[in-house]
């Protein structure tokens, strides 16, 4: 005897179909055989205990706060519990009730719906890049004097250049090529200066190598004239905040695009008060809200990808838990790109310099993969890429063997 972890639907199907069910049996047994947890926010009293007296019918639950039976208290947070059959049936339930209930149950089929996508095709302005099926690495090239691991390093056009193809011969996937540092305390630099230091390096890279090359800016006009020279993707700190421009030209261009959480900006972003009420909630609002504007601007919904800005406005601690929850951000439908490479939150365990944080970005990469990262950018390509393979083969290891 024993407990069998089924993660997904696609697991639990596999079991069933090794046990020998019939197919119909296990059309119908597979949603029953995955448990999930669904969080809605300050719903009304009445809304809480209708959820919560038709889940217990279905053999769930759903926790609301003291007070709500009597509707003493005017708001309440509700936690759904259950199998995703029952959640589902939940949702058809309601899904013609009066005070806002249909709305619900489509926000909580298409949030079932987002947290099984296992595999995305994510376009950039040339081509399609499948992630799911294999870990992406992003390969970071920063044309800067100070950037906190590596700046100045490869500041100059030719230095920066033998970087990227040397990153590129290591088995990189894509390369993030930034002309302002971002590290915490850093102030902008002016557009031209950015422009002088980028553009030249992916005006010569893009002859030298066959993988996608992307610009880590938040300023429309550098993205522009980058993705004019030959970059395909567009990585954004700032999720469109920083510039007005910035989705007009993402969709323009068709660049694919990375939306990233941050508080305030480089200068100030670790200073003040960090606190969160809700982390991974206000992450995740925050992303989504950002992914509306490139929609709503003209992005295709194909072309965008969500990071959770690790050691952008986060405490040592919240940097943990992010990678921890990372799986949460699969609600949005979106692929999950993370930068934990050498960041201080590691060097603050390991007691290392930022170029010596190997051994702990390796942790923190294959944690973030097991969570449900597709892309990671690293400094440390070769060893990364070795890294991501093991991982990727063990959570892409069958549940039975045949």
């Amino acid at each position: 005897m024993r407990i069998v972890d089924i993660r997904n639907r696609e697991e639990a199907v596999e079991i069933l179909k090794r046990i020998d069910v019939d197919p119909y049996g296990i059309g119908a047994m597979a949603p029953k055989a995955v448990n999930i947890n669904i969080l809605l926010k300050e719903q009304p009293c009445k809304i809480a205990n209708i959820l919560k007296q038709e889940m217990l019918s279905l053999g769930g639950d759903a926790a609301v706060a003291r007070g709500s039976v009597a509707c003493s208290v005017k708001t309440t947070d509700v936690l759904i519990m259950g199998t995703i059959k029952q959640i589902i049936t939940l949702a058809g339930k309601i899904s013609k009730q009066p005070f806002g209930l249909s709305l619900i149950a489509h926000d909580i089929l298409e949030t079932i719906k987002n947290t099984g996508l296992e595999r995305f095709v994510w376009k950039t302005s040339r081509r399609k890049i499948i992630l799911g099926e294999q870990t992406r690495i992003m390969g970071i090239l920063n044309v800067t004097p100070d950037s906190f691991s590596d700046g100045g390093i490869f500041f100059t056009t030719e230095k920066a250049v033998e970087r990227g193809v040397q990153m590129a011969e290591e088995g990189a996937d894509m390369i993030d090529i930034g002309g302002e540092s971002t590290r915490p305390g850093s102030d902008s630099v002016p557009v031209h200066v950015e422009l002088k230091r980028v553009i030249p390096v992916i005006k010569t890279l893009v002859k030298k190598v066959k993988i996608p090359l992307s610009i880590d800016t938040k300023k429309a006009r550098v993205a522009q004239e980058a993705v004019d020279a030959g970059a395909e993707i567009i990585n954004d700190i700032s999720a469109l905040n920083a510039d007005k421009k910035m989705a007009w030209t993402a969709a323009q261009t068709k660049a694919a695009l990375v939306l990233m959480h941050m508080r305030g900006n480089p200068a100030n972003m670790q200073k003040g008060h960090l606190g969160y009420d809700d982390l991974m909630g206000e992450i995740t609002d925050y992303l989504r809200v950002s992914m509306q504007k490139a929609m709503k601007a003209g992005v295709e919904k194909d072309s965008v990808a969500v990071d959770p800005g690790i050691g952008f406005g986060k405490t040592f601690s919240d940097n943990h838990r992010i990678i921890r929850n990372l799986a949460e951000l699969k609600t949005l439908g979106m692929p999950i790109l993370i930068g934990t490479s050498r960041k201080s939150f590691i060097g603050q365990i390991t007691g290392d310099a930022p170029s010596e944080r190997i051994e702990g970005t390796a942790a923190s990469v294959v944690a973030a993969i097991l969570k449900g990262c597709h892309v990671i950018r690293v400094h440390d390509v070769a060893v990364m890429k070795k890294v991501a393979a093991v991982t990727d083969a063990i959570l892409h290891a069958r549940q039975v063997t045949e």
